[in-house]
This record gives structure tokens, C-alpha cells and sequence, in this order.
């Protein structure tokens, strides 16, 4: 008889009753995070109607798969540079949310009888939001577009970094069993460091990487490289000191900055949707019925603690934040609930055997309740926000208009404030280089050195040099580079005020810059006689090396600059028509979607929605300006132009058609205006008889004339003199069709 492992017979289990519960939640229009871990419960031990679990051990190994892909997931929606972006009011927001629900765990705990540590975790697990659950929501209520979402989606941000600072200090905090505030700030310090340098080196390696194989990147192989380079980052973050989640995090959002972040998001997806339905299923098996009705009080608690309280801080945080009153209730109802990041918190504590059994189960439970409350408590927003108003005296409601209105609007920026912010980013930045190749010299290149020459100083001079030539174009910068800005010059030419503060800034940096090359060479020496000669040499070396240093670190900071904009470049291809209200935004052809195969003329999808399909991505094959012959086929994403109300009728087309819909608002497309001067031959001809289509594969998207707009005009329109052309196209194309 043929043996049938216990991990194939376990993971047939899981995947048959999470398939089942799956399918009955969709029925049922619940999120199905929860139905893997109902699925979970019956497979679990403690629920004897369904065949058991017998391997626990190896879905444990899968579950912890399924959270490293959950995370890079996650990462790859996050990206640095949107945390940048998000702005104060959701970086506000969030930081109250976050301090004071980790406040109102830890209270609630204690006034529980909970010991410390089970507390602690409490307040983490209460902390975070679900962003599963909140999109879902959102996306059932069609309120995505709605102010309040863009706000919310900020918040998450920030909530995604902080849960990941979360999984190191509560780690740190659980190993020591103990409130070390040095050894919390250590670590705090040292997750900071790590982060900004593997920022820095990822978006230095990555996007010439891939820019390198881009001939070579077939789905498959994509896949492929983007796994390694994620498990890569689990295994440095595990050999650093840190948790494999965060590897797999930092690792998604440094490939979000790159040009293949969605393609990669979309190969992704199928085995992220495969390891965490295995995670889910795991967070089930842990539900103990019994320990729920004993504790039922505790989960009722801390239920009405997450939704109050997380209600009142993010609609205070908001508020603070200079946002609207309905703004502030509408973006702390929606944040009313916990979810996936809460499970991973509170596995942290089960793995690290530091919190009590119960906890587990009680965070799944309240998870699973505020999962139900969330779209009906964000249905409510208006009408509490209505009743509140309703209660605030008139005069309190005026301050509050009057606070946000002057908070939106305090936008301008001192030149101190420049200066000083590229100062301390150029300094920061190329410190953390400094003491990146330090930390290489003494635990690699130094040893293999002892360990060829024997210690001595042979080697330590080698290991110094080596280490002093890697770090020189760095410290050239933190000691001298230029600071080019406007801002630097009108503080300059104000000799009263500001020359004294701009030449001690110039000596601090120098001194950063010496002090930096004396440690160096102290932790390579042993001795503190080699202070001696760090001035004079490194003076030395600046005046005979400093223009092939400036120029090194030019190319050097060029690379890392295009690398770190590519992605916001492409972007900015695709900004809003103006003065209209045109854009553009792509949406992906569902397999199920019953115009397949029809021609482009005879859909007649101009006609209908007044809408353009300026170009069909088909794989690796794009389609500019599509001739009306094309016909569509499963998952081509179109990029489309027009109004909202055009493309909202668009994407409802596609839905009665299909029944789903992908859509993406990321879609690079080129655009270009030209005026039309009175001798050039495009006047009194026809869109169609001028050739631009044939000729640029450009589209004609709208023309303004004598002050009105005509919007996606029809070939037939008569090109006048003064008219002012709007095309989407290839750039090149268009611009020599117009100097020939």
C-alpha cells in the first residue's frame, strides 16, 4: 500500500474545508479571512466532526511561509516613499491612534489581572488596523474616492511601519522579560539603522538589476528572483537579530519602488493567497470553545474597548491634524477594528512562549467581531457625525472650522528649514554608508586579513586603507558638499543673521566627516595616537583627491537618485489633462467578460462613454493608439482616458459584462499639447486626414479653443489656427511630426 505522508494528507484537509467555508463567506459576502479561520476551528483539535490535523509542526512551518508572504505582500503595497507622502494629518493620526491604544491594551489588561507581559502584547495586538478589511469594506460600500478613504489609506501606511517597530520592541521586550529603556532604545536604534541602509542599498541595486536582466524577466523567472530576493531579506534580518516578517516587509517595499512592482504584485498574489490561507487556517486550530466562554467577559471588554477607542483617537488624532470634523468621525469609524497584523503580533507571543494561552484566542475572537461592525459602523459615520454636530455648541464648531482651515493652509517652508533638511539628509544618509563598510571592514575584511598575514600591523594598515579609500567619497560629502539650493544662497547674502549659524554648520560637518575617519581607523588601530594624524591627513587627501572624490560620489548619488525617482517618473507621464477634468486610469479584462474577441469599431466604446483606449498592455507586448480592428482579449489592461463619469459608466460596463473587474490607477501613458500656429499644415484638415494617428500612433484627446474645451473630439473635427492640441502617445513621435 502506497504511505501518504501526514503533510500531503494535512494540507488536503486544510484546503478542502478552507475551499468550502471560503466559497459559503463569499455566498454570504463576508470577508473570507474569516472563514479560513472558521475552517481552521473545524480542522483544529478541538472541534471532533472533521478529520484532524495530524502534523502540527509541519502547518506551523506553513503558517510561518504564510506570514513571510503576507508581509512581502503587504511591502509592496507599502513602499517608502509613500510613507513620505502620506503627509502630517495621517501621520498624526496615526501616531495618537497607535500610543494611545497601546495605553488602553495595557490598562485593560491590568484591570483584568493580566501580568505584565500579556498586557504589553494587548496593547500591541489593539494597536494596529486591519488593512484587509478596511479595502474590502470600502470597495463593497464604493466609498474609495471618497476624502475621508485617501486619509484612511495614509493612516494604514504609517500603521504598516509602526506594527513592523512593534514586532521588534515587543521581541525585545518579551526576551528580556523586563522595561530596559536602553536596551529598548538600543534596539530601536539598531532596527532604524538597518532599515535606512537597507533602503539605501536596495534602491542603489535593485532597479539597475533588474534594468540589467529586463531582456531576461519572463513571468516565470520573475517570480522566481522576486522570491530569492525575498527569502534573501528573511535570512539577513534573521541573522541581524530581527524577525523573518520583517525581512520579507522590507524586501516587498524596496521592489515597490522599482518599474516591475505590479507585475510582481500580480505573480505574487496567487502564492501569497496559498501560504496565508494556511496561516488563517492555523490562527483557527488555536480557537479553544472553552477558553472563549470562560473568558467571554474579557473578549466582550476588550471589543467595546477597540471600537470606542480606536473611534475616539483616530477622530482626535485627525482632528489635531487640522482635518474636518466629518473627516475626523468618518476616518475613526472606519479604523475601528483589528486584523491581520494583530494574529502576527499575537503568534509573536505564542512562539516566544510569553504570553498565556488565552490571549490567542481572544484577539481572533474580538478580530473576528469588529470584522462584522466594520462596514456598518462606517455606514454610520454620517449620521454620528450629524449627531455630534448637533451637540457641539455653535461656537465650538467655529474653532474647530477656523483651526482646520488654518492648519490646511500653513504649507510654506522657512529657508532655514530647507537647508537644514538636506544637510542633515546628506549627513545622515552617508554616515550610515560610513558605518555600514566600518561594521564590513571589522567583521569580514579584517579577519580574513589576521587570518592570511597573522595580526600585525601589515594587515591592519591594508584593512585601513581599504576601508578609509570605500568611505572617502562619503565622508567627501558629509565634510563638504555643496548644498545647492535657492534657499542656502538667500541665508548666505543676509550676512547679519545667518553667515555665522551657515559656517558653524560647515565646521560641524567637517568635524562629523574627521570624526567619522578617526573612529574608522581607532577600531582598526586600537590606539588613540592615530587621532593625531586624522586632521592633517584627512586635509591632505581633500585637497589633492577632492575633485575625482566629488566626482565618484556624483555618479554614485546620480545612480541612487534616478534609480529611487524611475517609478515617479513614469508616473508623472500619466498626470491629469488640464484644464479638464480628464484622466486616466486602466482597467484589466476579466477572462469571464463576454466581449471578447469583438472589435474595437464595433463595441463602439467611444460612441457609448465617450471614453478612449489609448493603449491595451497584452503581457510583455503594449499596444499604442489600438487601431479599431483590435479586438480584446483575457486579462489585456486597457489604459482608458476621460471624466469621471465617463469611466465610472466604463467600469460599469465591464462589471454587467463580466461580473469582476480589475482596476489600476497606475497606468504610465504619455502626454503632450502643442498650440497650433497659423502656417502649419495641420490647419483646416481633419483629425483623421492629418496622419497623426498612422504617424505617431497618438490619440487626439481634447482640444481647447477660444477659451472651450472640446473633450475626446471626433476625427472628423476641424483643426484651427490657435487651437490648443492635447495627444496621448509616444512623446518622440509627436514631437517630430510637429518640426517636419
Amino acid at each position: 500500500m502506497v504511505h501518504l505522508p501526514d503533510l500531503i494528507r494535512d494540507l488536503a484537509v486544510i484546503l478542502i474545508t478552507a475551499g468550502a467555508t471560503t466559497m459559503l463567506f463569499k455566498k454570504l459576502k463576508q470577508p473570507v479571512v474569516l472563514g479560513y479561520i472558521i475552517a481552521g476551528f473545524m480542522v483544529g483539535p478541538h472541534f471532533s466532526f472533521f478529520p484532524t490535523i495530524i502534523d502540527n509542526e509541519s502547518v506551523t512551518v506553513w503558517a510561518e511561509l504564510g506570514v513571510i508572504f503576507l508581509l512581502f505582500s503587504l511591502g509592496l503595497e507599502f513602499s517608502f516613499k509613500k510613507l513620505v507622502k502620506v503627509g502630517g494629518s495621517a501621520s498624526i493620526t496615526a501616531i495618537v491612534e497607535v500610543i494611545t491604544m497601546l495605553g488602553l491594551g495595557f490598562l485593560t489588561g491590568q484591570l483584568l489581572g493580566w501580568n505584565t507581559i500579556d498586557s504589553i502584547f494587548l496593547g500591541g495586538i489593539l494597536s494596529i488596523s486591519s488593512t484587509t478589511i478596511i479595502i474590502r469594506a470600502f470597495e463593497e460600500l464604493q466609498i474609495k474616492t471618497q476624502k475621508f478613504a485617501g486619509l484612511v489609506f495614509g493612516v494604514l501606511i504609517v500603521e504598516d511601519l509602526v506594527a513592523i517597530l512593534l514586532l521588534v520592541l515587543l521581541s525585545t521586550i518579551a526576551v528580556s522579560q523586563q522595561f530596559s529603556g536602553g536596551e529598548l532604545l538600543f534596539s530601536l536604534a539598531k532596527l532604524l539603522f538597518s532599515l535606512a541602509l537597507w533602503f539605501i542599498a536596495g534602491i542603489f541595486l535593485l532597479p539597475t538589476f533588474f534594468k540589467r536582466i529586463k531582456k531576461l524577466l519572463s513571468d516565470e523567472t520573475l517570480l522566481i528572483v522576486s522570491c530569492a530576493l525575498c527569502l534573501m531579506m528573511v535570512l539577513l534580518t534573521t541573522q541581524a537579530g530581527f524577525s523573518p516578517a520583517l525581512g520579507a516587509f522590507i524586501m516587498g517595499s524596496l521592489l515597490a519602488e522599482t518599474n516591475k512592482a505590479e507585475r510582481i504584485e500580480h505573480l505574487i498574489l496567487p502564492v501569497k493567497d496559498f501560504f496565508a490561507a494556511v496561516f488563517f487556517v492555523s490562527v483557527g486550530m488555536l480557537l479553544d470553545p472553552q477558553i472563549l466562554v470562560e473568558y467571554a467577559w474579557p473578549v466582550l471588554l476588550i471589543t467595546i474597548v477597540t471600537v470606542i477607542g480606536k473611534f475616539l483617537s483616530s477622530g482626535l488624532g485627525a482632528l489635531v491634524s487640522g482635518q474636518p470634523l466629518k473627516t475626523s468621525v468618518q476616518t475613526g469609524l472606519s479604523l475601528s477594528q483589528i486584523g491581520e497584523f494583530s494574529f502576527i503580533i499575537a503568534t509573536l507571543g505564542l512562539t516566544l512562549k510569553v504570553t498565556s494561552e488565552f490571549l490567542y484566542p481572544i484577539a481572533v475572537t474580538v478580530s473576528a467581531i469588529t470584522t462584522f461592525t466594520t462596514p456598518y459602523l462606517i455606514k454610520l459615520s454620517p449620521a454620528v457625525h450629524r449627531k455630534i454636530e448637533a451637540l457641539l455648541p455653535e461656537k465650538w464648531q467655529n474653532a474647530l472650522a477656523r483651526y482646520s482651515n488654518s492648519t490646511q493652509t500653513m504649507t510654506s517652508e522657512s529657508d532655514w528649514k530647507i537647508v537644514l533638511r538636506s544637510v542633515l539628509l546628506t549627513g545622515i544618509t552617508n554616515s550610515i554608508i560610513c558605518i555600514a563598510i566600518l561594521l564590513v571592514s571589522t567583521q569580514y575584511l579584517l579577519p580574513w586579513l589576521y587570518h592570511t598575514w597573522t595580526p600585525g600591523w601589515p594587515a591592519k594598515v591594508v584593512g585601513a586603507l581599504v576601508t578609509i579609500g570605500a568611505m572617502s567619497p562619503f565622508i567627501w560629502a558629509i565634510a563638504v558638499k555643496r548644498i545647492r539650493t535657492s534657499a542656502y544662497s538667500e541665508l548666505w547674502l543676509n550676512k547679519r543673521y545667518n553667515r555665522g549659524p551657515l559656517v558653524m554648520m560647515e565646521i560641524i560637518r567637517v568635524s562629523v566627516a574627521v570624526a567619522l575617519a578617526g573612529i574608522t581607523l581607532q577600531q582598526i588601530f586600537m590606539t588613540y595616537y592615530t587621532w593625531l594624524f586624522i586632521v592633517p591627513a584627512t586635509i591632505v587627501v581633500f585637497m589633492i583627491f577632492s575633485q575625482k572624490l566629488q566626482q565618484f560620489y556624483q555618479r554614485i548619488e546620480t545612480r541612487f537618485l534616478t534609480n529611487l525617482h524611475a517609478k515617479e517618473s513614469a508616473e508623472k507621464e500619466r498626470e491629469q489633462l488640464l484644464p479638464w477634468d480628464l484622466h486616466l486610469t486602466s482597467f484589466t479584462i476579466e477572462p469571464e467578460f463576454s466581449q471578447v474577441g469583438i472589435p474595437l469599431v464595433e463595441l463602439r466604446l467611444r460612441e457609448q462613454f465617450g471614453i478612449n483606449i489609448v493603449s491595451i498592455e497584452r503581457g510583455n507586448k503594449k499596444i499604442h493608439a489600438p487601431a479599431k480592428n483590435v479586438v480584446l482579449y483575457p486579462q489585456d489592461k486597457l489604459g482608458v482616458i476621460g471624466t469621471d463619469e465617463q469611466l465610472e459608466r466604463f467600469r460599469e460596463y465591464l462589471h454587467l459584462h463580466s461580473g469582476t473587474l480589475s482596476e489600476n490607477h497606475s497606468e504610465p501613458v504619455k502626454l503632450e499639447q502643442f498650440v497650433v500656429p497659423a502656417g502649419s499644415p495641420l490647419v483646416n484638415k481633419s483629425i483623421r486626414s492629418t496622419g497623426l494617428r498612422e504617424k505617431t500612433s497618438g490619440l487626439v484627446v481634447g482640444i481647447e479653443r477660444k477659451g472651450e474645451a472640446m473633450l475626446n473630439p471626433s476625427s472628423e473635427t476641424i483643426i484651427q489656427a490657435g487651437d490648443l492640441v492635447w495627444v496621448v502617445g509616444k512623446r518622440t513621435l509627436i514631437r517630430g511630426f510637429l518640426e517636419k
